[in-house]
């Protein structure tokens, strides 16, 4: 029985789906601004885990991620530019094509990843007529009202606000920020819909019951999840810094509109950390996949590195770190190459892997369960099969990998032979030598127990994403 932690319960539940095997899962996807950072990676690959462990378990998924290329403004609470616009701005081009760039490069990015693609990725901006009647309908219940900048949506009016969060309205409202706007009768109000400024003109704007403009950033996710799962849904994910604000206010629109739970189960994904600070621009430190390859790591290797950390704890990023994780992945692919091709599995490691995932999804734990499968003495045509399972999951690309044993050269062997002399003479000078003979022709030594082995060191390859 699959175990998650649901941020709306605060408890460790039960998974049961609202229909028998299939489960609807809806995550807050990107804004299309900029590149996501290693960050924002890092909730991908744990949805992804999530996607992949349901599959495992035999759930039909359906993932729906949104991609926001309009209304979400610098300040998060309605307050500044619209990021896209002012990305365009600085450039001298286009909203439209500044999002079309971000959003295929983020497509590049989660397939690097081997991040399978949600089922839909729909657009904010292909959605403005649902976006809209959605504010029509809370405008009829008596949930909006109106003032110079926009449609608002009115908080107290929604009882229960705050309570996702852990706050209640007046606690969110002494510790917010004086409102940019003193029009808003409470600061934890939010836009609906924004009207376009009078000065100059938006390149992203509609024409709407109250006037030209956009809609708030909140307002998709409302709009495009019902729209293709319905209300309620199964799963709704996303980062801890979503709970505050974009997942409190989702949850009051949805619900007030339709009078139904918006999600059965929330899902966060805690903080990614560098060198155990707080990552972003302003800290120089705001990563990308891009800046993790030019210096020679494979995307795979950062995650596996994310792998190491449950989904619920911080992650704290260093470079030695990542070094490690690539390390780690050369060794799972070479135990893989020494494998025989793929029979009946391993039942019981199976079973432990399993039982890992379905305990809130304790990736750290069923990665312990591989390192023990691959140490193991069970034939290596079963270990083949366990494995390739469990990367199902995991998302490592050892398919590719197994019994795919590269034969070691004369030449190499010749070497590592006259090495091995060296080192039962102790001549340390000549035996570091011939390591180094060994690296430059592209292969490594690792000396054991019960003498040396020689692996092939693998060069950069062409990584999932990467045009040909």
């Amino acid at each position: 029985m699959l175990k998650l932690w649901n941020t709306r319960t605060k408890s460790l539940e039960d998974f049961h789906p609202l229909h028998d095997k299939r489960v609807g899962f809806y995550a807050c996807g990107p804004t299309v601004y900029n590149p996501a950072t290693i960050g924002n990676l890092r909730s991908y690959v744990a949805e992804d885990i999530l996607r992949r462990t349901l599959e495992l378990l035999g759930y039909t998924v359906e993932h729906v991620m949104n991609i926001t290329d309009v209304g979400h403004l610098v300040g998060d609470r309605d307050e500044g530019e619209d990021k896209v616009e002012r990305e365009a701005a600085k450039r001298g081009t286009t909203a439209w094509d500044i999002a079309k760039e971000y959003e295929e490069r983020f497509l590049r990015d989660i397939a690097r990843l081997d991040i399978e693609k949600p089922n839909k990725l729909p657009r904010a901006t292909d959605h403005i007529e649902e976006q809209i009647a959605l504010v029509k309908t809370l405008e009829e219940k008596g949930f909006t009202y109106k003032i110079s900048d926009g449609i608002y949506f009115d908080t107290s009016k929604f009882k229960t606000y705050g309570s996702f969060s852990g706050q209640k309205l007046e606690e969110k409202e002494e510790g917010a920020r004086v409102a940019a706007n003193p029009e808003k009768k409470h600061p934890s109000d939010f836009a609906l819909w924004k009207f376009s400024p009078k000065e100059g003109k938006r390149q992203m704007e509609w024409e709407s019951p109250w006037g030209v403009g956009f809609p708030g950033w909140h307002l998709e996710c409302s709009a495009m999840s019902v729209e293709y799962l319905g209300q309620p849904f199964d799963i709704h994910a996303g980062g801890v810094d979503h709970i505050p604000v974009h997942h409190e206010n989702e949850i009051a629109q949805s619900e007030a509109a339709y009078g139904k739970e918006l999600a059965e189960y929330w899902m966060h994904v805690e903080f990614l950390l560098v060198d155990g600070r707080r990552m972003g621009k302003s800290e120089g430190n705001a990563y990308t996949l891009d800046d993790l390859i030019a210096k020679n790591f494979d995307p795979l290797a950062f995650r596996l590195y994310c792998l190491g950390t449950h989904y619920r704890s911080k992650m704290n990023f260093t470079w030695e770190g990542l070094e490690a994780a690539q390390h780690a992945l050369k060794k799972l692919r070479q135990a893989a190459r020494e494998l025989e091709a793929p029979a009946i599995g391993c039942a019981e490691f199976e079973k432990t892997f399993a039982a890992a995932l379905e305990d809130d999804l304790n990736v750290p734990k069923a990665l312990a369960v591989v390192w023990e499968l691959l140490g193991s003495d069970q034939p290596k045509s079963a270990k083949a099969e366990a494995l390739l399972r469990m990367d199902r999951v995991l998302g490592l690309g050892l398919k590719e990998y197994i019994g795919q044993a590269i034969p070691v050269p004369d030449e190499i062997t010749a070497l590592a032979e006259e090495r091995e002399q060296a080192r039962k003479t102790k001549d340390w000078k000549r035996s570091d030598e011939l390591r180094d003979q060994i690296n430059a022709k592209g292969w490594s030594i690792e000396d054991g127990d019960e003498g040396y082995s020689l692996h092939v060191i693998e060069e950069r390859h062409k990584f999932r994403g990467e045009e040909s």
